[in-house]
């Protein structure tokens, strides 16, 4: 039996709740040769609401699909090199002709690809192979424009390019985006305001080249009736008071609402009822299983580091936290020291920032750092 409440990748359309209207307007912005730009808050479930996208059937018999995760590249050559791995892992089962096509195209790299006893390819290329990234970046762009079925191409948190030190990233991109008639993209973005000076700023390339999507919360209704539903197939019960307080704790974030009900689900056994006091206990018990990896992070942090998530975590929402008031309500230093912490603490990806209002950006962590103090 699998636990119904997937925490990790896509299981298919049974274990995936709602979306439905999204689904429809994706699918069909995509199918009519739209751009998309996808952009919510990180782990409201934007990857695999393209992955659910991609399993259609009008897309899934028809074209190939590629989604591309560059969150932790630094470069062009990174970028590149995610790109180049990822569709050969995608080629790869549909056969010879297929990978032998992209192959045959990225001229650049072909030192770097090595075969098995089988022969089938392997993507060996280290970024130091990758002598020149954009050449490479043309390669796999002309790959996608002769390629024998339309190309869908996701790329999961599409910010990260801004902070490359390689010149003209964002439009060399754009104007080979532009010129790709067989291939169109959905940019997935986390950070809002990034994404937002991508994409409707009219100085910047990528401007009016894109449908802008902003996914919101998956609805409270539709959530109830999947926990309802999942339960009962599994012959369990669950009461709805434990999925309105889970709802309303985090926030109608699809990751922890799946995490703590994935737990629920767990330690309620067959013919068993879960109630409104099963729910503290599951997340205290994950919270206490990261405990240790929680106490490491804290320990590797700068003392004033330290100070400022802790104050932002007992906070929960924080406003003004440049502001003596909120330096001296918590204690901490100088406003200028407190903004020093607040940046590299965003760096890190810590804590995150909307519209002027900063959080931890892990829920489970400032359960544990509320509780800590």
């Amino acid at each position: 039996m699998i636990n119904p409440f997937v925490t990790t990748g896509y299981a298919g359309a049974d274990y995936f709740c709602d979306r439905v209207q999204e689904t429809k307007d994706i699918t069909a912005w995509l199918q009519n040769g739209n751009n998309i730009a996808l952009i919510s808050p990180r782990r409201y479930g934007k990857t695999d609401l393209i992955r659910h996208c991609f399993e259609q059937p009008e897309i899934k018999d028809n074209c190939y699909t590629f989604i591309i995760d560059i969150y932790s590249t630094k470069s062009l050559s990174e970028m590149v090199n995610k790109m180049g791995r990822t569709i050969l892992e995608v080629l790869k089962p549909k056969g010879k002709r297929h990978w032998e096509t992209f192959l045959n195209i990225v001229h650049s790299l072909k030192a770097g690809i090595s075969y098995d006893a089988m022969g089938l390819p392997s993507w060996d290329v280290s970024v130091g192979e990758i002598a020149n990234p954009n050449n490479t970046l043309e390669e796999i762009f002309h790959y996608l424009q002769q390629a024998d079925k339309r190309c869908f191409v996701a790329i999961d948190e599409f910010q990260q390019i801004l902070k490359y030190d390689d010149a003209n990233v964002e439009a060399a991109l754009r104007t080979h985006v532009q010129y790709c008639s067989n291939a169109n993209f959905v940019f997935m973005g986390s950070q809002r305001h990034l994404m937002g000076g991508m994409f409707v700023s009219p100085g910047r390339p990528f401007y009016q080249s894109v449908t802008v999507m902003n996914l919101g919360l998956i609805d409270r209704k539709k959530y109830w009736d999947f926990c309802q539903i999942h339960f009962e197939k599994n012959r369990r019960t669950i009461d709805q008071e434990v999925v309105e307080h889970l709802y309303d704790r985090f926030e109608g974030i699809t990751f922890y609402l799946q995490k703590v009900m994935n737990v629920l689900f767990m330690r309620t056994p067959e013919g068993g009822n879960c109630s409104i006091d099963d729910l503290q206990p599951s997340i205290d018990y994950i919270v206490d299983f990261t405990q240790a990896t929680y106490e490491d992070l804290m320990y590797q942090l700068p003392e004033k580091q330290c100070r400022v998530l802790k104050a932002i975590a007992l906070e929960g929402k924080a406003k003004h936290i440049t502001s003596g008031k909120f330096a001296k309500q918590y204690r901490l230093a100088s406003p200028s020291a407190v903004k020093s912490a607040v940046n590299a603490l965003l760096d890190r990806d810590l804590i995150t920032m909307d519209k002027g209002v900063y959080q931890v950006y892990d829920k489970f962590l400032e359960i544990w750092l509320r509780r800590a103090l």
